[in-house]
Parts: structure tokens; sequence; C-alpha cells
């Protein structure tokens, strides 16, 4: 078949989508990512995929959408695909109705979070979960990478057929080495016996940076590394105060590190991870942390209560409170041995239920499969 998988951005389809191309394309399959351009690309473009650039825009702009819609649609009448695959609210709605409009055979949707799940006005809302129940009718093939989310599809009547199919990573890429452990230590100056507590994602108000930052203040002699980027397709504030400030009150506490791609080398050198996101989709960052071996903190919203395990691989907190995210670092800080047992327990649960390619194995059935 001709596959065509479609999202946002570069960032999202090389961190999301480019282990399934590859194991499609592996299967036989002629495969082709779809988004906005980015240097991102450059690895996958290496890796031998073709990638066609369309303008993608991640805002509600009715103009922006629109000129993104004619270029998909203008694209897959030249490709002349056997199934489309979208990803991602925005550019997913806009990916399935060209493929509809085309006459694609397939269409299929993988939803990595809703947006009428999504803080926001009631009419955004609304908005949102009406657009879903129309691009649930020209939907054949329904995914969701959270459990949770598979029953709000089915409980909305946005696809009765929706299929939970998880999220996964590497656990050979992504677990725990001493040896690496002190090797990034050493590299970055740090202590053995120093607790870092660890957060990667992008630099975005709704992953809980206000509160982390605030939270840290109660974790005294902790180290906080940040890993990310802001992306240029990113809205909304900067958040340059909330971390001015806190670079302030915490000085050499704080290292940003921006944008990496040796993630589970640090992720090996840390003790904590942390996520205070106010929603997430089933977030990968979340199982990276898991397969390291690492204790996770992170916010009780869908998505990180899949994940973690209260009490045992970690703590889940109220989103958006800067006092119990405190309180549940500085627990973990002050307890190495609660520490190494939530991290033992965790990596178990993520090689049994987050191993990328029994996931990846399971989607490419289920999206190729005749019916």
């Amino acid at each position: 078949m001709k596959i065509l998988e479609v999202t946002n951005v570069d960032f999202s389809l090389r961190q999301f989508l480019w282990p399934l191309m590859r194991a499609l394309r592996a299967r036989g399959h002629e495969v082709i990512g779809v988004c906005a351009d980015g240097p991102h690309l450059a690895p996958v473009r290496a890796d031998g995929f073709a990638v066609r650039v369309v303008p993608m825009a991640r805002s509600f702009s009715v103009v922006a959408q629109a000129r993104a819609f004619v270029a998909l649609v203008r694209l897959i009448r030249r490709e002349r695909p056997d199934l489309v695959h979208a990803h991602m609210p925005i550019s997913g709605l806009l990916a399935r109705f060209a493929a509809f409009v085309c006459r694609v055979p397939v269409v299929a949707y993988t939803c990595h979070g809703f947006l009428f799940n999504q803080p926001g006005s009631a009419r955004r809302r609304g908005l949102a979960l009406v657009l879903e129940w129309v691009a649930g009718k020209v939907t054949g093939r329904y995914f969701t990478v959270s459990r949770e989310e598979a029953g709000d599809a089915r409980r909305l009547w946005v696809h009765r057929g929706a299929v939970p199919v998880g999220n996964g990573r590497d656990p050979e890429v992504f677990r725990p080495s001493v040896e690496v452990r002190r090797r990034i230590r050493v590299a970055l100056g740090v202590a053995e016996d120093a607790v870092v507590v660890i957060a990667v994602s992008r630099l975005v108000r709704h992953k809980g940076y206000p509160e982390l930052l605030r939270a840290m203040e109660g974790v005294p002699g902790a180290e906080l590394w940040i890993v990310g980027e802001r992306l240029e397709s990113d809205h909304g504030d900067d958040m340059a105060g909330a971390f001015g400030r806190a670079r302030e009150l915490l000085g050499g506490r704080l290292r940003m590190l921006g944008y990496r791609d040796d993630v589970a080398d640090l992720l090996c050198a840390a003790d904590i991870f942390v996520l205070p996101s106010h929603f997430e989709g089933l977030p990968m960052s979340v199982i990276e942390a898991m397969l390291c071996g690492l204790p996770v903190v992170a916010s009780d919203v869908r998505g990180p209560r899949e994940q973690v395990v209260a009490g045992e691989t970690g703590l889940l907190v109220p989103p958006g409170l800067a006092g119990p995210l405190g309180r549940a670092m500085a627990r973990l800080a002050g307890d190495a041995a609660l520490r190494y047992r939530m991290g033992e327990a965790g990596r178990a649960r993520a090689c049994a239920l987050f191993d990328e390619r029994r996931i990846v194995e399971r989607t490419v059935a289920l999206l190729t499969a005749s019916r």
C-alpha cells in the first residue's frame, strides 16, 4: 500500500511517527510523511523517507487552515494513496476531510489528545467536539493513544469503534546505566550524591512550568534540569518572567539544557522525573523516564494517570498547584530508597505496557488489516 502519515509539525513527525513509518516500510509499504517544514525532518529524510511539506498551522486561523486544506487536497490527488493516517487535533481534522474529499480508500486517525478535553471556553470546546463528531463519520479506523480517551470517543459517539493503541519507546535505548549516569554528571559538573529533578518537554505554559519553578523553591538542595525548547509554532506566554524569576531564586540549581538528542542519557543521570502538565495525551517523556528507572511526579490528568501507579511507580498531584507538586518532589528528594523502589517498579511497568516494538506492531496490524 501507499500510505501518507500526516501530522502538524516536524517535531511531531520525528518524535511520534518515525518508528511507525519504519515499521510500515519494513512490511513492504510505501510510506510518505506529511507535515510543516522544519529542521527535525533532516534525520527522517536521511533515513530514506520522502517527506512532503504542507503549510500546517497550529492555530484557529480560518485563512491558514483553508490554505493547509487546499494543499492537502492537491497533495493527496497527486500522490493517490491507498491510506491516509492522520495525527494531532487540527492536522487530523484537515487530513481526514481532505482524504474523504479525494475518496481515499482508507482514512485512519490516531488521537493524541482531544481539544474538547483541554482547558478553554465552553464555545471552543463545544466546537471541537462537533468537529470531532463530523470527522468521526469519515474515519474508518480510529485510534487513541490513551484508554481514557478511547472511552470518551465511544461514550460521546465520536467513533464507536475507537481503539486505544498506546505509545511506546525502546527499552534497550531508554534504560538505567551507572556508567552513563557518571559520565553525564562529570560532564555537567554535578556531584554524584546531588539530587536531580528533570523535566523533558516543550517550553509551553500548559506543561506546568510556572508551578514547577515555584515548587522547586520548596525542594532545597535539589537541582532542576529542563530539557526542551519552544517551537516556532507554539502559542501563548513564553514564560520569560517565570524563568527569569526562577534564575534569580534558584541560581545554579536551575539548568536550562535546551533541545537535546541524548535525552536517554540525561534521564539516566537524574533522580526524579516531573511532568506537571495541565493536559496530556499519553506522554512519551513519562514512558522514557519510567524505562530509565526514574520515579515520576505527574499531574493527575488523562494520560499520566494511566501510566503512573500512585504510590508504586511515582506520585500524582493536582494540576496547576505548586504546593502539592513541591511536597511530592521533596518527599522523593529526601528518600533515596523510595526513589529506587518506585523506579524499579516503573521500569517493569513500562517494559510490560509501553514497549515500542509491541505498540508499533499492533498499530501496523490494525492500520493495514484487510476489512
